[in-house]
């Protein structure tokens, strides 16, 4: 049952992530295109992230948890 606590917190966060940085509408359609069974989700993320160095990617990183936190359940992100 943890993995789906964990699951649901990360959703979650995620989804409000999205609204907040979105808006509800851009939100509904990234989550239409991204489930379009003609979009590949794992060849997209492939090179979502390869014009940054790790650091800017951390830093990336760092400044998201700081700004919407850590979902329950997960220790770090």
């Amino acid at each position: 049952m943890t993995g789906n606590v964990q699951t649901l917190a990360i959703m979650s966060a995620g989804m409000k992530i999205l609204r907040e940085t979105l808006g509800i509408l851009e939100a509904e359609i990234f989550i239409t295109n991204i489930k379009n069974p003609g979009h590949d989700y794992t060849e997209w993320r492939e090179n979502l992230w390869e014009d940054l160095t790790l650091h800017e990617l951390l830093e990336k990183a760092a400044k998201s948890e700081k700004k919407h936190g850590v979902p329950k359940g997960v220790t770090h992100i």
